[in-house]
């Protein structure tokens, strides 16, 4: 049996995915999460240099409001109604070796992967950047002394997962406007 999914169901995952920002307390499964984890390391990258490390973190865990409180201090951000996971039960943080050009770029390709194979999965996410000045700025060794970030690496990314208890609808996008085609 093939289990090579059809171009039709590649664009419909595409076409159906959506920043989650609601969730339930139901936890992710260990399995739901190796699939997760797989769709990562399955990503291609620069050189097949494979330099992105994935730190997986429980979302009641106590460095996640602390990185919450950095970065709205940073932000000059009041109290917010929510956290910058939207009280996903799971995280996911990638870290990419410093220094090497296409770690930006490799990051983002294996988390879309993953936020399209939880998609796939019935798993809600949200693919979140805003941590990243947190993540480098004066607490950075102390950050990524608690998320065990291996010396050597930064934080490029990270994907907030859980059962989405919202419906939120995909973008819209406006082809004409960000589409030029050269021939």
């Amino acid at each position: 049996m093939n289990n090579t999914p059809t171009p039709n169901q590649v664009l419909s995952t595409i076409k159906q995915r959506s920043s989650a920002r609601a969730y339930s307390p139901e936890e992710v499964t260990q399995e739901e999460l190796d699939k997760l984890l797989a769709a990562g390391l399955m990503a291609p990258t620069g050189m097949n240099r494979q330099e992105i490390r994935f730190t997986v973190v429980k979302g009641s865990n106590p460095i996640l409001a602390e990185l919450d409180e950095e970065k709205r201090k940073l932000r000059g951000q009041e109290a917010q109604p929510h956290n910058f996971y939207y009280e996903a039960p799971l995280l996911i943080l990638l870290s990419a070796e410093d220094g090497f050009k296409w770690s930006k770029v490799d990051a983002g390709i294996a988390v879309e992967n993953m936020a399209l194979a939880a998609e796939s999965l019935g798993l809600g996410n949200l693919i979140i950047g805003c941590i990243y000045d947190a993540m480098h700025g004066e607490k950075q060794k102390y950050f990524s002394e608690k998320l065990q970030i291996p010396e050597g690496y930064s934080f490029e990314i990270a994907l907030a997962v859980g059962h989405k208890t919202d419906n939120k609808t995909p973008h819209d996008y406006d082809f004409e406007k960000q589409v030029t085609v050269l021939g």
